[in-house]
């Protein structure tokens, strides 16, 4: 049967940031196949995460919804059963929907969706990584601090590399078992990597394409006495001050994260390659995005979990040629615009009935090169670092960030993106920040969304010191192979077997 509706291969890498690879213009950063899909597919200059955190921000790209919607809070946060996500979407348009690799779902269920989900998660299911609001003072002790960095360089193997590994050795079997299935439904497969997030080591072959004289250092230093309030906080969070960073070991961790960078660029050719080995590279749309970057030292700052550009952009590639020509789109978009994106490539349409209303925006004008496309990426944290909720609206060239607790922050991207001048401060710019700041308060009802949080914080501590005592009955997703019917097995005729797990099939 032949299979109209395109599959999709949906590729994720973990604190990938978009001003760290070739393709916006990093200089010595190598990535091959990520290059040849941004040369022939459609690439988004500003595309973004809505909540700088793991967790929140994936709950957000599988639902099209914004975290205070779901209570997507933070990377402990439960993620209800009943929402559905774009693997729900899919399925009922028939499509088979796998994930191979990290998605960091809290809760009970571990599928959301999914069909079939191939490996385990790297991080763990429960609640135990909650904030805490009500003990500001005290330093999560679960939280990483700045040994990635002071630790940073090659190794021979590391948790990261055991999981990315089986992460796309699983989908490459995937895509072999579906060709040779004769399937006549198409997939949806989402391949989900840790790298190039920290802790920064990375494989000696990886760490040495780069040597320590071309590695870029971080173009912009910020005091600790002129840090913003939050991202002050955020230093305290990962003990940043704890001790003293030299370059060289600022050098040693963009080198590793560089290196990471080619070794997921080394996975996607490995997933290129098998679709074109299988002949599925012809009806098969591939996206490729990450859930949030990593600021890699500039501002002084590390990781994520605020809206600065390194910390909250994030690359996006949708490569489909037979369906897209080449272009590069400039107007802000988000993965929570993933969703409807998806549904609209599934369906060859774009008037849909959801199931609850979803804040997410199609790409499909975009992709088109079609007028009406959306400028706007609206954000939210409630994660590590803030003490109240934080909010983004990033419209045209500016980016607003507004939060109760703290000064409010206006930067215009156009002509300074690197966010060196905080205009909220200039009464030049009053009647723009009086339009945010109308915006802001007019969206988000900043009180009862900080007692939302404090309520559902307090719930699973309690949960997580009840579930800790006695008996302990695992969230984690535990895969399960039927090893009965893999290889040579006395029930299955040999012959049938090779004949049925040879391709191409041979008479």
């Amino acid at each position: 049967m032949t299979i109209k509706q395109p599959n999709i291969l949906f590729i994720m890498a973990d604190q990938m940031a978009a001003s760290a690879l070739s393709v916006y213009g990093h200089p010595i950063v190598k990535t091959p196949h990520l290059d040849k899909l941004a040369n022939e597919g459609v690439v988004f200059d500003s595309a973004y995460c809505n909540s700088p955190l793991c967790a929140p921000s994936r709950y957000t790209l599988m639902t099209g919804q914004l975290p205070s919607k779901i209570g997507a809070y933070d990377n402990a946060a439960d993620f209800p059963a009943d929402i559905p996500t774009f693997a729900h979407y899919l399925r009922a348009q028939n499509y088979q929907t796998a994930l191979s690799g990290k998605m960091h779902f809290c809760g009970p269920d571990q599928l959301h969706g999914f069909e079939e989900r191939l490996t385990t998660d790297i991080y763990p299911a429960d609640y135990g990584w909650f904030p805490n609001w009500d003990d500001l003072k005290t330093r999560p002790t679960w939280y990483h601090n700045m040994s990635s960095v002071t630790q940073a360089g090659p190794c021979v193997r590391s948790n990261q590399l055991d999981f990315d590994d089986e992460v796309a050795f699983h989908a490459q079997r995937y895509l072999f078992d579906y060709v040779r299935s004769n399937q006549d439904r198409p997939f949806c497969l989402t391949v989900s990597m840790t790298h190039p997030h920290d802790p920064y080591a990375i494989a000696q072959e990886y760490w040495d394409r780069y040597k320590d004289e071309e590695i870029d250092l971080p173009k912009v230093a910020i005091s600790k006495a002129d840090q913003d309030p939050h991202s002050a906080r955020l230093q305290a969070v990962y003990a940043y001050h704890d001790q003293d960073i030299s370059e060289q070991q600022i050098r040693n961790a963009r080198r590793a994260y560089y290196g990471a960078i080619s070794y997921v660029d080394d996975k996607i050719g490995l997933l290129l390659k098998t679709l074109q080995d299988t002949g599925l590279d012809d009806n098969t749309i591939i996206v490729f995005s990450g859930d949030h970057g990593d600021m890699l030292g500039e501002r002084n700052l590390w990781y994520k979990m605020s809206f600065f550009e390194g910390s909250a952009r994030v690359p996006m590639i949708v490569h489909a040629p037979k369906h897209f020509s080449a272009k590069r789109v400039k107007e802000s978009v988000s993965t929570m615009d993933l969703l409807p994106t998806f549904l609209d490539i599934a369906t060859n349409r774009q008037d849909h009935t959801y199931a609850m209303p979803i804040q997410g925006q199609s790409l499909m004008p975009h992709l088109k090169g079609l007028e009406g496309g959306h400028d706007e990426v609206i954000g939210e944290y409630f994660g590590e670092g803030t003490i109240a909720p934080l909010f983004m609206i990033r419209r045209g060239q500016y980016k607003y960030i507004y939060c109760q607790a703290d000064p409010e922050q206006l930067f215009d991207l156009e002509n300074d993106p690197q966010e060196l001048t905080n205009l909220a401060t200039n009464p030049g710019f009053s009647d723009q920040l009086n339009t945010f700041r109308q915006e802001a308060i007019g969206r988000w009802d900043s009180d009862k969304l900080t007692q939302e949080v404090l309520v559902s914080q307090r719930r699973r501590r309690l949960i997580v010191k009840s579930m800790n005592t006695g008996k302990k009955t695992p969230w984690d997703h535990q895969p399960i192979f039927d090893s009965s019917e893999m290889y040579m097995r006395n029930h299955i005729d040999l012959d049938v077997l090779e004949q049925r797990s040879r391709f191409p099939k041979v008479s």
